[in-house]
């Protein structure tokens, strides 16, 4: 039996990390890449007799998340106790909820691997309090407890098993991730654990019930979620058609390896002896509270994809390419408006921009210049000033070193030529230096043109206005 036999089924819980000022249920600041253990309290550090207090900014940005994927807010929910015995949680307790969820049962559309809408079905969105970190040391043995994470309030987003293939769960995630950093309540930045991921997955042949889940743990980057995926999609269905039964069990996934290991047997919600939290009191919405923030939502992905089509005139894949992250969308629209060429900011984002981020395995947010430096750029080829060429080595040194475009182009002497003479000069030199251009040129074949163009801004460095160029070479071949 082949694999095409078996249906991959995969279900995603999402941590994302609240960007509030303060932890979840105390005053200590929530902030990241502090000395170990100096970002604490009694409160966060469970000591004995001390009193967590519930941060309503914590509420207010899970309503938002929940409004923003289409979810039931309850009015009535509460927070409880998941018991479970591990050194980065010394009261031996994790504050959630279980029963009652602030958000239940909202959606988020994606397209499936044909290219059609698909709903992907989020069972849960529910506030909680982050664990502390252990800092394992491979060369002494044991490990090192630093708390600073401890109390740094999340939302989980527990998704529906709907998701049917990486690539799938790849876009789910991305929405996801883009909805976050919309609505401005989670940075989402992976590289510093403020976005991970729980992946279950389990495989079973077609029309039969679903297999037996495995769950990957903590995964925080996109290209390992997908290969972790099909690694475990393989897995499964070798162990199934050789005759094995899969176990329930929380995996770790090895990105060196290229696979996944078995770290322990997977809890069920009765392991985790779920009560209500008896320090702190239930929570009670209103609709006018809830009617407030649904106002307040600012403009959506899709919303901002239909303007910049209608008003902008863009095609659906650049709309599509720039509302898929703030930082792209936010960054278009601020140099738009300076430069007041929409197009060719578009044009250097999901070009140029997009492949120097993939080359150095950047995310967007981490774009180091600004949406002025951005602007600044594409004013210096409109004016003339630079050549499109000469812009692409500006943009490398905006990623190596961001600073104003002009005081770039002077630093390295790349001022576009426009003399006429000048260029007169160039052009004359090229066409005695390449005679059989001349020939082909008169003969009809259209290409000589652009190769001694392409001599001239070698001749020049690329400093040559190309357009001078062209013109020039034209008037003398048909002389």
């Amino acid at each position: 039996m082949s694999s095409e036999d078996y249906e991959l089924v995969v279900g995603l819980e999402v941590h994302a990390e609240l960007s509030t000022k303060t932890k979840i249920f105390c005053s200590c600041e929530s902030s990241y890449g502090e000395e170990p253990n100096t970002n604490i309290c009694p409160v966060c550090t469970g000591m004995p007799g001390a009193l967590p207090v519930l941060n309503e900014k914590v509420v207010e940005y899970a309503v938002k998340a929940g409004l923003a994927t289409n979810c039931t807010i309850s009015k009535d929910s509460k927070n409880d106790r998941k018991n479970y015995f591990y050194p980065d949680t010394p009261r031996a307790y994790q504050i959630s909820q279980f029963d009652k969820p602030l958000c239940e049962h909202g959606y988020i559309e994606i397209e499936d691997d044909n290219g059609n809408p698909k709903k992907i079905r989020i069972l849960r969105i529910h506030i909680e309090d982050d664990a502390g970190k252990l800092n394992h040391n491979e060369f002494t043995g044991g490990s090192l407890v630093d708390l600073n994470r401890a109390g740094v309030p999340l939302i989980e987003i527990v998704s529906e098993p709907d998701i049917r293939s990486s690539k799938e769960a790849d876009r789910y995630l991305k929405k996801l991730k883009s909805i976050l950093q919309y609505i401005d309540v989670s940075d989402c930045k992976m590289q510093e654990g403020s976005l991970r991921a729980d992946v279950n997955v389990s495989v079973h042949k077609r029309k039969e019930p679903f297999g037996t889940r495995c769950e990957m743990k903590n995964m925080n980057s996109f290209k390992s979620i997908q290969r972790a995926i099909d690694y475990e999609k393989d897995r499964q269905i070798y162990e199934v058609e050789h005759g094995n039964t899969i176990t329930q069990e929380s995996l770790r996934w090895d990105d060196l390896d290229g696979r996944t290991y078995q770290m322990r047997d997977k809890e069920d919600a009765q392991d985790y002896r779920y009560f209500p939290e008896p320090d702190l009191v239930a929570i009670r919405l209103s609709d006018e509270y809830i009617e407030k923030i649904k106002e307040e939502l600012p403009e959506m992905p899709e919303s901002r994809k239909e303007r910049y089509m209608k008003e902008l005139g863009l095609s659906e894949k650049d709309a599509n390419f720039l509302t898929s992250s703030k930082a792209y969308s936010d960054m278009f629209e601020k140099a738009g408006e300076i430069c007041k060429n929409y197009k060719a900011v578009c044009n250097w984002l999901n070009s140029d921009i997009a492949r120097i981020l993939n080359e150095k395995e950047l995310e967007p947010e981490q774009i180091p210049f600004s949406a002025e430096h951005l602007a600044g750029l594409v004013t210096l080829i409109d004016k003339g000033t630079i050549s499109s060429s000469i812009g692409k080595k500006v943009l490398d040194e905006l990623f190596e070193n961001p600073r104003n475009p002009e005081k770039i182009i002077e630093e390295k002497g790349w001022i576009q030529i426009s003399d006429e003479s000048a260029i007169k000069e160039v052009v004359l030199k090229v066409l005695e230096s390449n005679p059989q251009s001349i020939i082909d040129f008169k003969a009809g074949k259209d290409r000589a043109l652009g190769f001694l163009v392409g001599q001239a801004m070698k001749e020049t460095k690329g400093k040559a206005n190309p357009k001078m160029l062209n013109e020039m070479f034209l008037e003398e071949l048909k002389k």
